[in-house]
């Protein structure tokens, strides 16, 4: 199997890595190309494409004019070490083992609206720009109008190549819209998270978000390669209602958060 995730909007670059094992983003040269586009904004003007505050916008103003094509351990961080959201507070990749990690860089690919499709270690310059920003480009008015069928390219060549049963969906909505599951050479399995609130079940998003991270590293801690050892996911309290579940979304519930 092979499971997608969204990136984060918080980076951490000041924590020392755990690994200095690293791979080049691939599709750097597209990456390249929106960097030209933003630019051409001004910090205001980033405000107001991004809906983010003035600091937040020079800042990352800033980011895009430092920006290089060229990827190093001075200038950029492993992916899945520099993201510093739920996701990754589930996930915790510093404290996984060698052999884990090489788990994740093989069964994990991460969503992103400025590198498309980066492997976990894939160095990584600092950016925030979210899949469902409406930046305007030659192809389109929006991202999903520039990556097109690239990323769905990109993971149907990882599905092949890991002759994988399914791919996992532990994306956000925004971000899986990026993806056309009608090219890709394997069904798609969306684990759901609820949580029992006010006399019903729920999705609660901090607590989903962490829930898919916590499933990827459930993942490569068991080693687990088929989808249907997914079912056995436990973390946190979670567990697997089959009778609310259907063949591709998967519903994980509990009671009271850990």
């Amino acid at each position: 199997m092979l499971i997608v995730l969204s990136p984060a909007k918080s980076l951490d670059f000041e924590t020392p890595a755990v690994t200095d094992t690293c791979t080049q983003p691939q599709f750097i040269p597209e990456a390249g190309k929106l960097i030209e586009r933003l630019r051409q904004l001004s910090p205001a003007q980033i405000a107001s494409l991004m809906k983010i505050s003035d600091p937040l916008a020079a800042l990352n103003h800033g980011r895009y004019a430092a920006w290089s094509p060229q990827f190093t351990r001075e200038n950029a961080r492993q992916a899945v070490l520099a993201f510093n959201g739920d996701v990754y507070e589930g996930l915790e990749a510093s404290t996984l083992a060698p052999a884990e990690l090489d788990f994740v860089q093989a069964h994990v690919r991460i969503l992103s609206g400025l590198y498309g499709v980066l492997r976990p270690l894939d160095l990584m310059q600092p950016y925030r720009l979210e899949m469902g920003t409406r930046l305007a480009t030659a192809a389109g008015k929006d991202l999903y109008a520039y990556w097109g069928e690239r990323i769905s390219t990109c993971l149907n060549a990882v599905l092949a190549e890991r002759r994988a049963e399914a791919l996992v969906n532990l994306a956000s909505e925004e971000y899986f819209r990026s993806v056309k599951p009608k090219l890709l050479s394997a069904p798609v399995i969306t684990p759901v998270f609820e949580d029992w609130k006010d006399g019903k079940y729920k999705i609660i998003s901090f607590y989903a978000k962490r829930a898919r991270g916590l499933m990827a590293r459930y993942a490569a801690q068991n080693r687990i390669t088929r989808p249907a050892s997914l079912q056995a996911f436990d973390s946190e309290g979670y567990r697997f209602d089959a009778g609310a579940s259907s063949e591709h979304d998967w519903i994980f519930r509990r009671r009271l958060a850990a």
